[in-house]
C-alpha cells in the first residue's frame, strides 16, 4: 500500500452544487450509521428522498435506464418503475436481527454503516469526500486503482471513519450519483445476487449486487476489483 495521505486533493464546488450531487449531500445527514439504532424517517427526509430521485430521473442516464426497463417489459409503466426505484433503495429493513428497522439499500451503499465496530457498505465517493472534508475520514491507501486513466474510475481502498476501520472497500470515483444509481439498479434488476458484467467506455467492469432476504430491496451494490 502507498503511504497514507488525503484521498481527495480537490473536489470542485461547482460539481457538488449540481442538482443530483447537492440532493445526495442533503440526504447523507439523515442516517444513523450504527446498526441496531432505529432509522426515523421524517417528512422532511422523505421529501429529500423524493427530490433526489426526481433530480436523478431528470438526467439522461436515468431516462435511458427507464426506457430500457420499459422496453424489456419489466414494468407496466414509468410510474411503476419509479415507485419500485424508491422502494428498492429506500425501503427499510433490519440489520439487527429484526430488533429495529435500522437500514436501507441507500443508507448501506451511499452513506455506509457501522456494524460491530467495522464500517459496512459505504461505496460512494461523494460521501467519502464529505467525510474527509469534515475531518472524519482517515485514508489508509489503495489496493487497486484502475483500469481507467480518467474519471470515473474504480478504486479499492482502506480507510477509517470516525476511527472505525473499513479493511477493504470498492467504489466508483468521479462518477455522478445518477450514474451509480442507474448502474447499480440495472444490475440489481438484471443480475440480482450475482456478478453483473458490463462494459463502461470499452473497459470491462463487474458489479456485485445483493438483495435483502430475497426481496426487491437492495442489500448492497459495488464494483468488484481484483
Amino acid at each position: 500500500l502507498p503511504p497514507s495521505s488525503r484521498l481527495f486533493s480537490y473536489v470542485s464546488p461547482d460539481l457538488l452544487s449540481r442538482p443530483t450531487f447537492s440532493r445526495l449531500l442533503a440526504l447523507l445527514d439523515n442516517y444513523e450509521a450504527q446498526t441496531g439504532r432505529e432509522e426515523t424517517v421524517t417528512a422532511a427526509e422523505q421529501r429529500e428522498e423524493r427530490e433526489f430521485l426526481a433530480a436523478a430521473l431528470d438526467t439522461p442516464v436515468l431516462a435511458l435506464l427507464e426506457r430500457f426497463v420499459l422496453s424489456k417489459g419489466l414494468y407496466p409503466s414509468a410510474e411503476a418503475f419509479r415507485a419500485d426505484l424508491h422502494s428498492m433503495w429506500f425501503g427499510l429493513y433490519s440489520r439487527s436481527g429484526g430488533k429495529v428497522l435500522d437500514s436501507s439499500g441507500f443508507e448501506h451503499v451511499f452513506h455506509g454503516e457501522v456494524k460491530k465496530g467495522t464500517v459496512s457498505g459505504c461505496h460512494n465517493w461523494v460521501q467519502l469526500q464529505a467525510l474527509e472534508r469534515a475531518g472524519r475520514l482517515e485514508y489508509l491507501g489503495y489496493t487497486w486503482d484502475g483500469p481507467w486513466t480518467g474519471f470515473p474510475d474504480v478504486l479499492s481502498l482502506q480507510f477509517r471513519w470516525d476511527g472505525h476501520p473499513k479493511p477493504r472497500g470498492s467504489l466508483l470515483v468521479g462518477s455522478s450519483p445518477e450514474f451509480d444509481l442507474a448502474l447499480f439498479t440495472l444490475c440489481f434488476l438484471a443480475r440480482p445476487d450475482r456478478q453483473c458484467h458490463v462494459s463502461l467506455g470499452g473497459e470491462a467492469a463487474t458489479i456485485q449486487t445483493y438483495s435483502w432476504d430475497k426481496q426487491r430491496l437492495v442489500a448492497s451494490a459495488y464494483p468488484l476489483t481484483p
